[in-house]
């Protein structure tokens, strides 16, 4: 099988050497905005390079993953829609949620399947945490508390094209919520903070954020994030019920300098970014997009499931604006 890539930067070059390696592909080739880059990549992982996305279309693949700046995914998606071509695409396949619906209804009406990128899914972790949530291990859960802290902030220039800190890094956590419990959001209330560079808040985004969300049964969840986080780069989900717990992201490598005297854990270098946090995952989540593309499994997480972490997302943004509640009937559509 034959697998385009488009976009050739820092996670276009991770999924390039993912690519090459899995099961089933047998020829990667990529594209990207930069020509130049492209070919640069395709010299480092060993595969090809065309000039433009419509050489890599033309070229005969079967499934398409879409690593490009995000202001580009809504018409990737659209053109490996029309070109029928399987597409797996790192969220979000658009920045707004009419563009999200508009995908929603062109992927609806080719019937071609479309994998949305939100990785946590294949973290075994959150895997396990799921399973021991299902089978009752925890009994009832009453508290969801949520991390989601980078070790340093992106580029200011990302910034006004990021959607804002909700939408960027709070929807990976709206997302892997939804999925690991089962249940809907029904009311959010979020704050955000600036105390590091003005870049953000002259963007109108926030460095810091927290939300409190209450879902249809009642059950609660804290969801954090933050662009200034000097230990290290912390992911983590704690899950409390009537009669067990699990915490997601508590091993060796988790960046949390303790105060106590004595620690009863060993410690190992903290991860630096999300690629060292979730490498397992990304490589997992590909596998699977190889056998949606051969037409072996259905897509894990369809853009309609997208949607609702980021209606999610568009509440607390609006809850940050307000200073008030914000129930997710007033952001849906």
């Amino acid at each position: 099988m034959r697998m385009g890539l488009i976009g050739a930067g820092r996670i276009g070059t991770f999924h390039a050497a993912t690519l090459g390696g899995l099961a089933g592909v047998d020829s990667v080739v990529v594209a990207d905005a930069e020509p130049a880059r492209a070919r640069r990549l395709a010299g480092q992982a060993g595969i090809e390079a065309t000039d433009s996305v419509d050489g890599l279309f033309a070229s005969g693949v079967a499934g398409v993953v879409i690593a490009a700046a995000t202001s580009a995914h809504a018409e990737l998606v659209h053109r490996a829609l029309d070109a029928r071509v399987a597409v797996f695409c790192e969220k979000p396949v658009a920045p707004d949620v009419a563009g999200t619906l508009e995908v929603i209804a062109h992927a609806d009406a080719s019937a071609v399947p479309v994998q949305v990128g939100f990785q946590r899914r294949f973290d075994a972790g959150y895997q396990a945490a799921r399973a021991a949530l299902r089978d009752g291990s925890l009994g009832w859960v009453h508290t969801l508390r949520a991390v989601t802290a980078d070790a340093f902030p992106p580029p200011a220039a990302y910034i006004p094209t990021s959607g804002g800190l909700f939408r960027d890094c709070g929807i990976h956590d709206f997302d892997i919520l939804r999925w690991l419990t089962g249940r809907e959001v029904s009311e959010v209330h979020a704050l955000g903070a600036n105390r590091g560079a003005a870049f953000f808040a002259d963007s109108g985004d926030v460095d810091t954020c927290a939300a409190v969300l209450r879902f249809d049964d009642d059950m609660l969840a804290t969801v954090t994030a933050t662009r200034y986080n000097g230990a290290g780069h912390d992911v983590r989900l704690e899950v409390c019920g009537s009669a067990g717990a699990r915490i997601v992201g508590l091993d060796d490598r988790a960046p949390l300098p303790s105060a106590e005297r004595r620690l009863s854990w060993r410690r190992a270098e903290p991860y630096g970014t999300y690629l060292e946090r979730f490498r397992e995952a990304y490589v997992a989540e590909l596998a699977r997009f190889a056998e949606v593309a051969a037409g072996l499994a259905e897509s894990p997480c369809t853009p309609r499931e997208a949607l609702e972490a980021l209606y999610v997302a568009e509440a607390c943004e609006l809850s940050r604006r307000r200073g008030t509640p914000v129930p997710l009937a007033e952001v849906r559509r």
